[in-house]
């Protein structure tokens, strides 16, 4: 009874009761106070959670500069944007400078949004985070690309696209499946079997659609010459994209299960819960910053490729097909890796492998297309050499990919194969001396 009288009773009432002959208060009456206060106090402590509030605002978004900018080391390569876009302006005569800087400018902001992206990708699940990582680790190639393109560059927007496909085949792949072999030595590191063929036949499409342009061109076998292979080109660039499209339909809807990692179907997330360092609006947020950065030092590590190729004695073709993809793709080289030394290999393919089928099936049939609606006569006629340079790495790397599983032999294959395509591409002269067709 003595409970029920309390319950009823109000608080000052239960002080006087009880207030001279208890020492201190009840854990019940404590708790009646603590209550009494919220109702009492409601207003003010709502005024006080708001500016709490405004300030934790503040304080995110503080944190969030940290994790991103502060907290990566490569971020000491950063003020090389500014001092090329200062030295621009500058002077005129210091084009290999201004290219250099832009290039290691960029590296850090490549780097930095390849991490937005897998921020953004813990929020979006493992299929569609994969299409976001190749996607964004894509953006730099494909800003450049668009950059060379407006100015008339096509030669230079062909051959950093291809150099790009070459290096997530060669180097990156090659890298990964080197450090993921030296850290699980004493087996072959396993991977989804059906998922790497059929990107494996995706590139060889792609290979399909660059090389019939470049032998009607060499053959002269053109109905209108110069305009056959351009015509041939756009339509083989529309029919690659619808094929994207389908291969995007067939592995995010059709066949989700042809994609699964092997032994992943019921890993528990507890990992990822853990590595999410910023949330999903900065992720955009960041995404969105980086992006416009890379594209305006893009535009100056454009301008000045000619100016450097003359100061640097470099062949053009060996600084766009070596020198800027090795920038672009700072990110999935990163990243490829990481996943290999985690025995992920499935993850690591769709960095490699998944971003050289999306620049060979979407992002040069894009340029294709774009050139078109720019007036600009951009073809799928790689010439020759750059055409069976990729034809012979796709074989190759599709021959390695054949049995479903990785070592570091593997890796250190796809790396020595890469030098000799850069030493190649060192002694190449192109045939189109000017950077127009």
């Amino acid at each position: 009874m003595m409970g029920a009288e309390k319950a009823e009773l109000g608080m000052e009432e239960l002080e006087l009761e009880e207030g001279g002959g208890s020492p201190s208060p009840s854990p019940m009456t404590a708790a009646g106070k603590m209550q009494a206060l919220d109702f009492e106090h409601i207003g003010s402590l709502a005024a006080v959670a708001e500016s709490l509030s405004t300030g934790s605002k503040w304080r995110r978004a503080l944190t969030s500069v940290r994790v991103v900018i502060l907290q990566a080391k490569i971020n000491v390569l950063l003020p090389f944007g500014p001092l090329a876009v200062m030295l621009h302006y500058l002077s005129a005569n210091h084009q290999g400078w201004v290219f250099l800087f832009s290039l290691i400018g960029i590296t850090p902001l490549a780097e930095r949004l390849g991490y937005a992206t897998e921020q953004l990708a813990l929020y979006t699940g493992p299929t569609i985070g994969g299409l976001l990582n190749a996607t964004f680790g894509n953006a730099t190639e494909m800003i450049i690309s668009l950059y060379a393109l407006k100015n008339g560059m096509i030669r230079v927007v062909q051959q950093s696209l291809l150099g790009s496909i070459l290096s997530n085949m060669l180097l990156v792949l090659g890298c990964a499946f080197f450090a993921g072999g030296l850290v699980h030595p004493s087996r072959d590191q396993v991977f989804n079997k059906a998922s790497a063929v059929v990107n494996s036949g995706l590139l060889l499409m792609a290979v399909l659609g660059l090389m019939f342009p470049a032998v009607l061109h060499f053959t002269h076998s053109e109905v209108q010459y110069g305009k056959s292979e351009v015509s041939l080109s756009r339509f083989s660039s529309c029919i690659m994209l619808v094929a994207y499209a389908s291969y995007l339909f067939f592995q995010l809807k059709s066949q989700r299960s042809l994609y699964s990692p092997i032994g992943e179907e019921e890993e528990v997330t507890e990992d990822e819960e853990e590595e999410k360092e910023i949330t999903q609006g900065e992720a955009i947020c960041w995404l969105f910053v980086l992006t416009i950065w890379i594209s305006i030092l893009s535009g100056y590590l454009v301008d000045a490729i000619q100016g450097a190729s003359e100061s640097l004695n470099m062949p053009v073709a060996f600084i766009s097909v070596i020198l800027l993809p090795i920038v672009g793709n700072a990110a999935e080289h990163a990243s490829a890796i990481m996943f290999a030394m985690k025995d992920k290999l499935d993850i690591t393919l769709g960095v490699a492998i998944g971003s050289s089928t999306q620049i060979s099936m979407f992002v040069i049939p894009f340029c294709v297309v774009i050139g078109w609606i720019m007036g600009q006569q951009m073809d799928l006629n790689f010439q020759l050499f750059e055409t069976a340079t990729l034809f012979i790495t796709v074989l190759v790397v599709a021959f390695m990919l054949q049995e479903g599983t990785s070592n570091y032999f593997k890796g250190l294959m796809l790396i020595l194969c890469y030098l000799i395509v850069a030493a190649s591409f060192f002694v190449h002269v192109d045939p189109d001396s000017s950077n127009n067709k």
